[in-house]
């Protein structure tokens, strides 16, 4: 089976909750023995502000091709089975799952840090915006990891969606749908 076999990457349209258990049957197999899983979910505070509810947003085509572009470069750093990644759109209440992430493999330091990776270059990269939704308000969020990608483009003029390049052409083409500056260090293998 092809890499791009074992991988499902989904954005939920439907308001339903994230079936958890589908995604790590998906993952499961006989020769991984390790599966690591990754679930955010609404908290009920935020600074100390109540939270309703959270809402989500995304480019659905733009998402999923980051999404799958994340599974690709985790592959390239880890010996991974299988991966799941689903993302909720829509209004998601407290404690319910909004995103979820489900790696295996056959150790698991390999499956525990791809899905560390997935989780973070998600909340990094992909075009999926969150507004959380107060007793006295909302705000459009943005990712810690969202930010502190942000600050090292402004120092280094680098994103790459979590994958090295393969050239410097490479360097100059699209990532994520957004067109990205990096010097000729960084695009080094």
């Amino acid at each position: 089976m092809a890499a791009e076999d074992k991988t499902l990457v989904e954005i939920l349209e439907d308001l339903t909750p994230i079936d958890v258990a589908k995604y790590m049957n998906y993952v499961r197999a006989p020769q991984a023995g390790a599966i690591a899983t990754f679930s955010g979910t609404t908290r009920d505070t935020f600074d100390g502000k109540t939270v309703l509810e959270l809402r989500c947003e995304a480019y659905v085509p733009m998402a999923i091709r980051c999404l799958k572009t994340i599974c690709s470069s985790a592959r390239t750093s880890w010996n991974l089975h299988s991966i799941a990644i689903a993302h909720r759109l829509g209004t998601v209440p407290v404690g319910e799952t909004s995103v979820f992430t489900a790696v295996s493999a056959v150790h698991r330091a390999d499956a525990l840090d791809a899905c560390k990776f997935l989780i973070d270059e998600l909340k990094a990269t992909v075009p999926i915006w969150k507004k959380e939704v107060y007793t006295n308000g909302e705000v459009w969020k943005e990712n810690s990891e969202f930010l502190e990608r942000k600050l090292d483009i402004g120092a280094k003029e680098v994103v790459q969606c979590g994958r090295k390049a393969e050239d410097k052409e490479y360097c100059k083409k699209l990532c994520c749908g957004a067109k990205v500056r990096v010097s000729d260090d960084s695009c080094q293998n």
